[in-house]
């Protein structure tokens, strides 16, 4: 790949010096669909969801893409009393990604983010590169060297 078609997030593992493998997809709309795309195990394969607290606190959470996000659950991992989603048309200007292309590293401001427990379960992760079309693969503790993260059970 050239210089040019790296995504910010290729480019901040690659200032990082962190080994990934970068994966591309046409045409499809969920992250189920990506990870057949990929012809991979949809439990390795991670969506980033963005959110708010009542305390106006943003915080990200990276769950199985088949899993659902258990807001009780992640508020608790946060020390919030409740979170909820952002709305779509914030995401932009809040990340710097748009929806379907949110990568929880190299977003515009770092936040407090806690992934599923289970992507310690595997050798490897796909997180969304930053683009729509683009994904990355890596290995967890890796990318826990270029962003905090901590672990929680957060899915319903």
């Amino acid at each position: 790949m050239s210089k040019d078609n790296k995504t910010n997030v290729m480019r901040v593992l690659d200032q990082k010096k962190i080994p990934y493998t970068e994966h591309f997809y046409e045409g499809v709309v969920s992250g189920t669909d990506v990870a057949e795309y990929l012809n991979e195990d949809p439990a390795r394969c991670f969506k980033t969801l963005v959110t708010v607290a009542a305390s106006k606190q943003h915080y990200v959470f990276i769950v199985p893409v088949a899993a659902t996000l258990d807001l009780k659950k992640a508020a608790k991992a946060v020390g919030e009393k409740s979170v909820a989603m952002i709305k779509q048309s914030e995401l932009l200007p809040l990340t710097g990604y748009v929806h379907g292309g949110c990568s929880p590293i190299g977003m515009k401001k770092q936040f407090k983010t806690v992934a599923h427990i289970t992507a310690n379960d595997f050798e490897t992760i796909f997180v969304s590169a930053g683009k729509i079309g683009y994904q990355v693969e890596l290995n967890f503790a890796d990318m826990q060297k270029v962003i905090n993260i901590k672990t929680a059970d957060i899915i319903t």
